[in-house]
């Protein structure tokens, strides 16, 4: 079952993002996925938008001086 997140008066695309995905950089697969509110910048509270799934991260996404050396 997707997730979802019912906005509060005053949200918006990034703070969304970062708040419920880890990241701004969810932004754009956030309004993919909700289309119907593209147009919106600033939310009304009430709606219902579907989250993406978070991308998980592993060992081997970590910039090198954060591995850890075996």
């Amino acid at each position: 079952m997707a997730k979802t997140y019912t906005t509060v008066q005053g949200d918006m695309w990034d703070s969304i993002a970062y708040h419920q995905l880890g990241s701004e950089a969810y932004a754009d697969k956030l309004i993919a996925l909700n289309p119907k509110y593209r147009m919106l910048y600033t939310f009304p509270a009430g709606i219902v938008l579907t989250l993406p799934e978070a991308e998980r991260k592993t060992a081997n996404s970590l910039p090198p001086w954060k591995r850890r050396s075996t």
